[in-house]
């Protein structure tokens, strides 16, 4: 009997040293790591964006009538000049006749007080009349020379108003909606254009920068025209997530910031005229870096508005400060000093530790 308890008390001390070791054991975290290398990365950073055509005109009508045809169908393409609106021109051309008969009546009225100063001008010289008859034959004649030329210029506003009523386009383009229709009543005061033409052959692309960024930015390159000239060409993601497969150039910046942004401007070529005007899509900037440190977002922490990771050396968690570059993709860190090719990191995790912690 003795001897049974002096078993079970061992077997019972040996499962106490067992249990006590393996607490021991689970107390030491195992944790990912990563060994610190230079490499070449090329970041990635998005900002919402609105595309414009080059070109957007609103075509109102010059002159009112009725519209008695429309020469063109929505979304048809249009070149500059073409015929796009015909309004009633009855009445413009009644107006022309009216301004070329009034010419025809000054010219001859000019004739005939031509020939009367003439006439006066022989009777002065001979003495038959006094100066006064001359000089009101002379301001007859100077007053039927004003005449004609008055009416001159109301036969030009006659034909140009005559012009006006085949509505032209001011642009290559689309056309856009046409919210008229044959008969109806236009004038140059209409709240709606007869129709918009967008010159869509190259797309002009607007985003914005916090001030920061385009401080960064500029600062980088040293200047705004070196920021434009060298700056990589964007690409641009479309509405459905696909990228378009032409880049473009950032080609103008603001020189005036709204409530801490910036606006930039990017032109894109539009040969396939799949990018629209009004349409909303996002610009990719890309920044290229060479030979730097580069380490995932999961291997750091936050303090304050510092980044830390942890450094492991002899099996210890050591706090490294760390200067990242102003531009990350969300998921890593350009890592600018802190850490040296070769450290050795906790890749994931790193917010749960503490300096000096045991790490396996």
């Amino acid at each position: 009997m003795r001897n049974r308890i002096i078993y079970a008390a061992l077997l019972s001390a040996l499962t106490l040293t067992g249990c006590q070791e393996k607490k021991q054991e689970k107390t030491v975290p195992v944790y990912e790591k990563m060994t610190v290398e230079l490499t070449s990365v090329t970041l990635e950073t998005d900002y919402a964006a609105t595309m414009t055509g080059r070109e957007i005109v609103e075509v109102r009508p010059q002159v009112s009538g009725l519209i008695t045809r429309i020469l063109i169908q929505e979304g048809d393409k249009v070149r500059r000049g073409q015929a796009l609106f015909q309004i009633d021109p009855v009445p413009y051309q009644a107006a022309v006749d009216e301004a070329v008969a009034n010419v025809e009546a000054a010219e001859a009225k000019l004739k005939t007080a031509r020939l009367n100063a003439e006439s006066r001008q022989s009777l002065y010289e001979e003495q038959v009349i006094g100066a006064y008859e001359k000089m009101t034959a002379d301001n007859a004649l100077s007053e039927a020379k004003a005449a004609l030329a008055q009416a001159r210029a109301k036969e030009k506003t006659a034909r140009n108003s005559l012009g006006y009523t085949t509505v032209k386009s001011p642009v290559d383009g689309v056309a856009g909606m046409i919210p008229y229709h044959v008969g109806a009543l236009v004038s140059s005061n209409i709240s709606q254009p007869l129709v918009t033409v967008s010159d869509d052959e190259e797309m002009l692309v607007y985003f914005s920068l916090s001030e920061r960024e385009c401080t960064d930015m500029i600062q980088q390159y040293g200047s705004i025209d070196a920021f434009l000239g060298q700056m990589p060409q964007v690409k641009l993601r479309l509405s459905n997530g696909t990228d378009y497969q032409h880049t473009g150039r950032v080609d103008a910046v603001s020189g005036i910031a709204e409530q801490g942004t910036v606006s930039l401007r990017a032109r894109f070529p539009n040969p396939g005229h799949l990018l629209r005007n009004g349409s909303s899509a996002t610009i990719v900037l890309q920044t290229p870096r060479d030979s730097v440190i580069v380490i995932p977002q999961t291997a750091t922490y936050e303090l304050q508005n510092r980044v830390f990771a942890y450094r492991v050396a002899d099996g210890k968690a050591q706090t490294a400060p760390l200067e990242v570059f102003r531009l990350n993709n969300g998921k890593e860190y350009v890592v600018e000093s802190g850490l040296a090719p070769g450290d050795v990191i906790i890749a994931r995790g790193a917010g749960l530790l503490r300096e000096g912690e045991k790490v396996e």
